[in-house]
């Protein structure tokens, strides 16, 4: 099968990341909608030994770390704001008290400078607060890589949001690239991502996690989408990790 052929190619390129999933609402839901899918993603996180990040509008961090045990509660963007004058922008420190330990950056929908993402990354390894940077192709992501934020996701733009994921040789030269720059960097692919099967596939082929934000939202059940894409998850890092054991 091709899916075996690109697991040998890229099974060279280990990874002692721990795997994960990231839930991503985005803006569609808040308040108590929104603290209800945390504590199914929490309930997850528990039963599986997952490492779920769930993001939240920035008004319900406190709400949601509050009421949770085991997710990284993730803000959906940061800047390099240094305590001081700033009106309306978002200061890291501000974040961190009200319980962020993770942020996106340069998404697709806020993007960013690559000079303000760079010292974005750093404001936020000053402080403990895990960052998740997108990028919208290979080349995007060579660029990002240099600035070695915790996680790096690419995905191509047009694919955010329509069910379709990118072909099995865009997750490996991801995977080929970003490791061979720094192999510290947690590769997320996520583009298209509906199903179980979608998750499983990508973190098999070598990504160390993946996520959604209409894949889960848009199930029948929101809660099981969740708890079926962390199984898989932890099946495929398994798997993944008895072929490396095994070469």
């Amino acid at each position: 099968m091709v899916i075996n052929h690109l697991i040998q190619e890229v099974i060279i390129m280990k990874s002692s990341l721990a795997p994960f999933l990231v839930v991503n609402p985005k803006s569609y839901l808040y308040g108590k909608k929104s603290l209800a899918l945390a504590r199914a993603a929490d309930h997850a996180s528990k039963e599986t030994g997952l490492k779920i990040y769930f993001t939240c509008p920035f008004s319900d961090i406190r709400y949601i770390r509050e009421n949770t045990e085991a997710i990284i509660v993730t803000a959906q963007a940061m800047e390099s704001l240094k305590p001081g004058r700033g009106m309306g922008h978002l200061l890291p420190e501000a974040l961190y008290e009200a319980g962020a330990r993770a942020t996106f950056l340069n998404h697709a929908e806020n993007p960013m400078t690559m000079a303000e993402l760079a010292k974005t990354i750093a404001r936020a390894r000053e402080l403990g607060i895990e960052t998740i940077a997108c990028a919208d192709s290979l080349a995007e992501g060579t660029a990002i890589a240099a600035f070695h934020p915790d996680i790096l996701l690419c995905e191509p733009t047009d694919l955010i949001g329509t069910g379709k994921t990118a072909d099995d040789s865009y997750t490996t030269s991801i995977v080929a690239k970003i490791r061979s720059i720094d192999p510290t960097i947690g590769i997320m692919i996520a583009s298209g991502i509906t199903t179980a099967d979608d998750v499983y596939r990508v973190v098999r082929l070598g990504a160390d996690g993946s996520g959604a934000t209409s894949g889960i939202l848009n199930a029948p059940d929101p809660a099981e989408r969740i708890m079926e894409m962390a199984e898989a998850i932890v099946r495929a890092a398994e798997a993944r990790e008895a072929t490396e054991g095994a070469a």
